[in-house]
């Protein structure tokens, strides 16, 4: 089941994990990344709080939690290469692993047709 943010990231929910990354249209409008920041792993993070950080060629933005939680895994891979994150936004390319602090929570973002709504 995947869940989305009115700030473009995506979440996979499996058990209390949410695997946590930004959608294939807010890579395109970054455009080519150069850098990624990600945050540390036992993190808090809460909603709407800063998590990450990109750089690409246009600008820097900030990656957001989408829910309250703590940071358990994250991607190294789009640390050492940024473009995948251009390549393969909703897949390989995920950001963090979130153990969320309440599960229900994730009935509060949109369903893929909501943002495809929102970003149409």
């Amino acid at each position: 089941m995947l869940k989305f943010t009115a700030e473009h990231e995506w979440l996979k929910l499996e058990g209390d994990v949410a695997t946590v990354g930004i959608t294939q249209h807010a890579a395109d409008q970054l455009g080519d990344l150069v850098f990624v920041e990600l945050p540390e792993v036992g993190a808090e993070l809460t909603k709407d709080g800063n998590a990450a950080t990109v750089e690409s060629v246009k600008a820097a933005s900030d990656v957001y939690s989408p829910l309250d939680g703590e940071v358990v895994e994250v991607n190294q891979a789009i640390v050492d290469d940024p473009s995948l994150v251009n390549s393969e936004p909703e897949g390989s390319a995920w950001f963090f692993k979130l153990k969320l602090k309440n599960v229900s929570d994730i009935d509060s973002l949109m369903d893929e047709a909501a943002y495809k709504d929102l970003i149409g």
